[in-house]
């Protein structure tokens, strides 16, 4: 059985949960960034396997303001921004001396790695893996929007009507956002998908609503302004971009980050949404030990 171990690091007054499975090797572990701002990390928990396959160390955690750490949410505007989880991330790999690792940031955790990589130049840096994610908060916002016209025309008037009047409680938008989530991002997990996506979690609503926004396409929170186009260029290590055909993180997403990053890959999955290593498992899997093994 996979060896699991489970901590917490203290973050000045609060406390950041980590999870790391597999023995340690001469290999790299991988370090894994969960999205939201507000999910956590259990949905990572499918590549558990990883640890056995590649005998490598994978390191999860839950960023504060969400599941098993810290949720200080009455101070909402002062802790959840992009300086708080880049002060966490930076603080987890001293707590833990991951003085060597490959970074998977998913969808914000994406953005969190790019951030990460491009102000802070880090060290130790193996290589970086963007799962689904964007390099602007506005070219996420254009995107979705075009997607959305794609919709029956029922739910882009919900939709339009709820964004008009900056209210997102009415039963047809509801049920519009949840139709367009379910095809994007994997959002209603069935009785078919992996335990980890089933079980139920402490998601940070507050942290989501305070860093991103009411729903995917309307950016209005502290990241609303998110934009890393120019420094892409900067990124100094190998980068593996991941994405699929039906994703929140459209061709043209991934294509504007892969024709940036200096040493960058892409690989696009077919018939896949916001998490193209639950639907397509193995190949991602695959995929990620040739990639981790080539870049160690």
């Amino acid at each position: 059985m996979t060896k699991v171990q489970e901590g917490y690091m203290p973050l000045g007054e609060y406390k950041t949960y980590y999870r790391i499975v597999g023995e340690k090797s001469d290999k790299a572990p991988l370090l894994l960034l969960h999205g939201g701002p507000g999910s956590t990390h259990n949905y990572f928990e499918v590549l558990d396997d990883l640890a056995e396959k590649d005998h490598r160390q994978l390191v999860m955690y839950d960023q504060i303001g969400c599941g098993k750490s810290s949720m200080p949410d009455d101070k909402a505007d002062e802790l959840y921004n992009a300086p708080t989880w880049v002060k966490e991330l930076k603080a987890l790999r001293e707590y833990l001396h991951l003085d060597q690792v490959h970074l998977l940031g998913q969808s914000w955790g994406g953005m969190l790695e790019i951030i990460y990589l491009c102000d802070e130049q880090p060290q130790g840096i193996k290589s970086g893996i963007l799962a689904s994610t964007l390099p602007a908060s506005w070219m996420w916002d254009k995107e979705l929007h075009r997607m959305i016209k794609f919709m029956d025309p029922a739910d882009q008037k919900a939709i339009a009507e709820a964004e008009a009047k900056d209210e997102f409680t009415s039963p047809e938008y509801q049920r519009a956002n949840a139709k367009f989530m379910e095809m994007h991002c994997n959002a209603a997990p069935s009785p078919d998908d992996p335990e980890p996506l089933r079980r139920k979690k402490n998601a940070g609503s507050v942290a989501y609503i305070t860093g991103w926004g009411p729903n995917e396409y309307n950016p209005e929170g502290n990241l609303k302004d998110y934009d890393y186009m120019d420094q892409l260029k900067d990124i100094n290590v190998p980068v593996l971009i991941t994405s699929g055909t039906d994703d929140l993180c459209t061709p043209y997403t991934a294509k504007s980050m892969y024709d940036r990053i200096p040493n960058a890959k892409w690989h696009l999955f077919e018939y896949c949404r916001h998490m193209s290593f639950v639907e397509r498992h193995d190949d991602y899997e695959k995929l990620l030990i040739d990639w981790l093994n080539a870049n160690d």
